[in-house]
């Protein structure tokens, strides 16, 4: 496993806490997302669909570091959006660490290069390079070619520079487990310490819908790959027991609080794939949110997820309070044959509602009435993706 022991027992010991303090419901990972501005343009991503005026938006250095201290959670993973694009990313690092978070950055690896010698290398610190596969996949996910070459390239500079490096993958269902497996002894050869991995989520605004995988297909992919992986030694970021999960393996529900997301509009419900509203604070997020609206088994758009940011937390948690459970699935790895855990029943799930619109005016509304802020946050995009 690519994750140290010390940040596995700083996670461990944080959740025996909340245990002791008796909550039912805490986060293990904020998903910070200070803009949804992106030099790219993914075809399977819904978070770059607004106008103008919300993608120049960002968070500050103090909004960022105050959503980390009012939700506890040990790590931070900051996504976007391009994280690079914000000018304020190194301060927003440093002070996360020096909060003592575990900090995931999470980036297409363009900026990279250019933007390296703003950071220091930290134990606690890990660039995660979004690579959906070799060559000829990774530029077809990103809708860009070349792409792919300049991800690796700034993947090895930052490596020997003395980083901790991971690649965050998502697959989709024209993935194919021979070309994956090897795009994973490929990127076990770079010398990366994680492999994140994880199924595409069909977000309701995404341009590309018909490359979304559905449970069985994600289930059968996985148990492909990783019968395809045993003794090669790859270093997966992901918990042994979501691994097993992605394999068909668990009965989990997910744990949309386990990963609450904190971006421009505020803490947003219920998970950091659905927006179907906002609260101002995280404890209005966690109090007032209906929780068991959501999920699959619960809501139609929630059918075929699969997501580490809904399920990573759940297993987690699984391995935490069943340690035996955890360390058998790391010893065997993802049980690749055998009959499948049951599936959940969705004959009473309600029906997908969409308000991704609607949020999107009340949101323009509420900036109209905002103060005029300076050149330096209202950029063109092409100013931005340049910078």
């Amino acid at each position: 496993m690519g994750i140290p022991l010390t940040q596995q027992a700083k996670v461990a010991a944080y959740v025996v806490r909340q245990k002791l303090a008796g909550r039912k419901r805490f986060p293990l990972v904020l998903m910070l997302e200070p803009l949804f501005r992106c030099n790219l343009a993914c075809a399977g991503c819904g978070k770059i669909d607004y106008p103008d005026a919300i993608l120049n938006k960002r968070l500050s250095v103090e909004d960022c570091l105050g959503a980390a201290e009012e939700c506890g959670a040990p790590v931070v993973a900051i996504a976007g959006g391009e994280p690079l694009l914000h000018k304020e990313m190194p301060q927003i690092v440093e002070g996360l660490l020096a909060q003592g978070r575990i900090v995931i950055l999470c980036t297409n690896a363009l900026l990279l290069d250019k933007r390296i010698e703003a950071y220091k290398p930290h134990p606690r610190f890990i660039w995660d390079i979004h690579l959906d596969g070799d060559r000829a996949q990774h530029d077809w996910a990103v809708s860009q070619e070349g792409v792919y070459d300049r991800a690796v390239a700034a993947l090895k500079n930052a490596r020997d520079r003395g980083f901790r490096t991971a690649i965050n993958c998502t697959l989709f269902n024209n993935a194919d487990p021979e070309r994956t497996a090897k795009f994973f002894d490929d990127v076990t050869a770079m010398g990366v310490d994680n492999i994140m991995l994880s199924p595409g989520y069909a977000y309701e605004r995404a341009p590309d819908q018909k490359h979304f995988l559905n449970r069985q297909t994600t289930k059968n992919l996985f148990r492909d790959i990783f019968a395809r992986g045993k003794g090669k030694g790859w270093r997966m970021g992901n918990s042994p027991l979501f691994l097993d999960f992605l394999a068909g393996n668990q009965s989990y529900k997910c744990t949309p609080w386990g990963n609450p997301t904190r971006n421009i509009f505020g803490w947003q419900r219920p998970c950091y794939l659905l927006g179907e509203g906002y609260a101002k604070t995280f404890a209005e997020l966690m109090d007032s949110t209906d929780w068991d609206k959501y999920g699959v088994g619960n809501y139609e758009k929630c059918a075929d997820c699969m997501v580490h940011s809904g399920f990573e937390a759940t297993a987690a948690l699984d391995a935490i309070t069943k340690p035996w459970k955890a360390v058998a699935a790391q010893l065997r790895g993802p049980r690749t044959e055998g009959p499948m855990a049951p599936e959940i029943d969705l004959s009473n799930q309600r029906p997908a509602e969409f308000v991704f619109s609607r949020h999107v005016q009340e949101a323009m509304k509420d900036m109209a009435h905002e103060p005029k802020k300076g050149a330096k946050h209202g950029a063109t995009a092409p100013q931005q993706a340049a910078e």
